[in-house]
C-alpha cells in the first residue's frame, strides 16, 4: 500500500530519499559516518522495494549539472593561482596516481571479469567519484548494463572512505608526524589579525611598507598635524606622524620597525573622526575589481582594512580581488559611512539572490561542452559529459568571475546551497534507480568480493601515496593527506585530515587537485568503460 502510494508520487519519494538520508548520514561508528553518501543508500533501500521507486532521469541529470558547475565556479580562481605556484607538482603527482589506480582496476577488472558496466563503476567507487560516476551512466543510459555501475560503486564507496582515513590515522603515528612544526614552518600557524600603532622616525611611503611585508600588513590611518586621515596609495609619511598598522603580529612588528617605533598611545580607540563598519560586498558591479580601481580614498575618504571570506579573515592589499559576499572592514569618516555602505551594497538580502540569467547560460555552456565527443581508435567516443562539461565551464566562468555585464560567480552561501541540492538530487536519483540490482549483488560472492577487493586497493594506494608525498618527496605530512583527499575528490577524508593536522595544509593542497583530479576521474572512468 505504502509502496504504491510511493510509486504514484514521486516529488514525495524523492523528498523522503533525501531526508531519510540525511538523517542516516549523521549516525556515526567510531567517528566515520556516510554523510550525504547517506542519500544513495537510503535510495538503494528504497528502489530495492519496488522498481516502481526509481525517480525520473531528469532528478539526477539536474542535480549532477548543478553540483559540478557551482563546485567548478568555486574552484576556479584558486586552481588557476595553485598552477602558478607548487600546485603544479601537486597536481602532476596526483594524475600519476589516479593513472596508477585506474591500471589496477582494469587488471583487476580483467582478473575478476567484472566486466566493462562494473569495472568502471568500480573504479569510481574505489576514488569515491560521484560525478565520474555520472558520466558512466550516462553513456549507458537505456542499455541493460545501466544499473551495474552504480551497483559497484556503492559496494566500494564507503569502504574506500574508510580504507583513506585509516592510512591517515595509522601512518601519522608510526611517523610520528609533528604537524605544529610543519604548520610553522609552512608558515601556517594560527595568527589572528591585529592593530597597533606607530611612531614614524623616517620618511617612508604607505606602499612600501606594505610591499615590505608582502601585503601582510597594511596601514589604516595616519595622523598628521592633528588631522586624521586614512592612509592613501602612495602616501608619504612622514617623521612625527603617527600610524595604525593592520596584520598579523609579526607583519606589523616588521612594519613598525620599517617606520619608526611603537607608539604608547593608540589611534584607533578614537572612532569620532574615523569609524570601522563590517560591509558586505553585495553590488554585482565590485565582482572582479581590485581594491586599487575603486579609489575610496578619494571617493570616500576611506579605505579597506580586512576582507572575511567565508569564514576566513585576511588583510586587504591594494591586489585584493572582491567577490560577492565579501565582508570588507571599511576605515571611513563617520558622515560618510552611509554612502560607502550603499557603494558595496551592503545588503544581506541581494546575496541570498541567484542571478538566474548567469547561472542558465553558464550551465548551457557547461552542457555544450560536454556534448563534443572525441573519437576513440577503434570506434567511440570520449566526452566530458553531464559531469565534465559543466565543470570545466565552471573552472573557467569562476576564474574569470564576470565577462561583461555578467556575473559569473555566486556569493558563497548560494553556491554551498546549490551546490548541495544538486548533490542529493543525482544521489537520490541514482540510488533509487539502482536499487533492484544492488540488492541481487550483495547477497553474492562477487557483491562481498568487490568489498574485499575495494579495501585492498585503497588502502594500498592510499598507503602508498602517503609514502611517496611525506617520505619521499618530504612534503608536510598535511599536504600528502590534502592531495590524498583530492585524488579521492573526498570531503570526507578533507575533514579527517584537517582535523588531524589542525591547520590550512590539508585545505590548500585539495584545493589545488581537485579539479584536475575530477575531470581525470570522469574521463578515465569511461575510458575503461570503453577499453574493458
Amino acid at each position: 500500500m505504502i509502496v504504491d502510494f510511493l510509486a504514484g508520487n514521486p516529488l514525495l519519494t524523492l523528498f523522503v530519499v533525501v531526508g531519510g538520508g540525511f538523517l542516516a548520514g549523521r549516525v556515526r561508528l567510531g567517528g566515520f559516518g556516510l554523510g550525504v553518501a547517506g542519500v544513495l543508500f537510503t535510495g538503494i533501500a528504497l528502489g530495492a522495494l519496488d522498481a516502481r521507486l526509481a525517480l525520473p532521469d531528469i532528478v539526477y541529470l539536474l542535480g549532477l549539472g548543478l553540483f559540478v558547475y557551482t563546485m567548478g565556479l568555486s574552484a576556479g580562481p584558486g586552481f588557476v593561482r595553485s598552477l602558478r605556484r607548487t600546485g603544479l607538482r601537486w597536481n602532476a603527482f596526483a594524475t600519476a596516481a589516479i593513472a596508477a589506480v585506474a591500471a589496477v582496476v582494469a587488471a583487476l577488472s580483467w582478473l575478476l571479469d567484472l566486466g566493462p558496466a562494473k569495472g568502471a563503476g568500480f573504479f569510481t567507487g574505489v576514488l569515491t567519484n560521484t560525478p565520474a560516476l555520472a558520466g558512466v551512466v550516462e553513456r549507458l543510459s537505456g542499455g541493460p548494463d545501466a544499473n551495474l555501475p552504480v551497483v559497484a560503486y556503492s559496494m566500494a564507496y564507503p569502504v574506500s572512505v574508510l580504507a583513506c582515513l585509516v592510512s591517515i590515522g595509522v601512518l601519522q603515528r608510526v611517523w610520528r608526524v609533528d604537524h605544529a612544526a610543519e604548520a610553522r614552518a609552512a608558515g601556517l600557524a594560527d595568527h589572528p589579525i591585529h592593530t597597533a600603532t606607530a611612531r614614524v622616525r623616517r620618511p617612508v611611503s604607505v606602499t612600501e611598507v606594505v610591499r615590505a611585508t608582502g601585503g601582510r600588513a597594511v596601514v589604516g590611518r595616519v595622523a598628521h598635524a592633528g588631522a586624521l586621515t586614512v592612509a592613501e596609495p602612495g602616501l608619504l609619511l612622514q617623521p612625527g606622524d603617527r600610524v595604525t598598522i593592520v596584520g598579523e603580529r609579526d607583519a606589523i612588528a616588521d612594519a613598525t620597525s620599517m617606520v619608526g617605533e611603537t607608539a604608547a598611545d593608540r589611534l584607533d580607540t578614537d572612532r569620532s573622526r574615523l569609524d570601522v563598519r563590517r560591509v558586505f560586498v553585495s553590488d554585482p558591479d565590485l565582482v572582479g575589481r581590485r581594491l586599487e580601481d575603486l579609489g575610496l580614498a578619494r571617493r570616500f575618504g576611506a579605505t579597506v582594512t580586512r576582507v572575511r571570506r567565508g569564514d576566513a579573515d585576511s588583510v586587504a592589499d591594494l591586489d585584493t580581488v572582491l567577490e560577492l559576499g565579501d565582508r570588507v572592514r571599511v576605515l571611513a569618516p563617520p558622515a560618510r559611512m552611509r554612502e560607502v555602505s550603499r557603494f558595496f551594497g551592503d545588503s544581506y538580502k541581494d546575496l541570498g539572490e541567484v542571478d538566474i540569467a548567469s547561472l542558465s547560460l553558464g550551465l548551457a555552456l557547461g552542457l555544450l561542452l560536454g556534448a563534443v565527443s572525441l573519437p576513440l581508435p577503434g570506434g567511440g567516443g570520449l566526452s566530458l559529459g553531464f559531469a565534465g562539461g559543466p565543470l570545466v565551464a565552471g573552472l573557467v566562468l569562476g576564474a574569470r568571475r564576470r565577462t561583461g555585464p555578467l556575473v559569473w560567480q555566486l556569493p558563497s552561501n548560494v553556491n554551498w546551497s546549490l551546490r548541495q541540492m544538486g548533490l542529493v538530487l543525482f544521489l537520490a536519483g541514482i540510488g533509487t534507480r539502482a536499487g533492484p540490482s544492488f540488492v541481487r549483488t550483495a547477497a553474492t560472492a562477487d557483491g562481498v568480493m568487490l568489498v574485499v577487493a575495494a579495501f585492498a586497493v585503497c588502502v594500498l594506494a592510499s598507503a602508498g601515496l602517503l609514502w611517496l608525498g611525506h617520505r619521499v618527496l618530504r612534503w608536510p605530512m598535511g599536504v600528502a593527506t590534502g592531495v590524498l583527499a583530492a585524488v579521492h575528490t573526498q570531503p570526507a577524508t578533507l575533514g579527517y585530515a584537517v582535523e588531524q593536522s589542525d591547520n590550512e595544509l590539508p585545505e590548500r593542497a585539495y584545493a589545488a587537485v581537485y579539479p584536475t583530479a575530477m575531470i581525470l576521474k570522469i574521463l578515465l572512468a569511461q575510458l575503461l568503460l570503453t577499453i574493458l
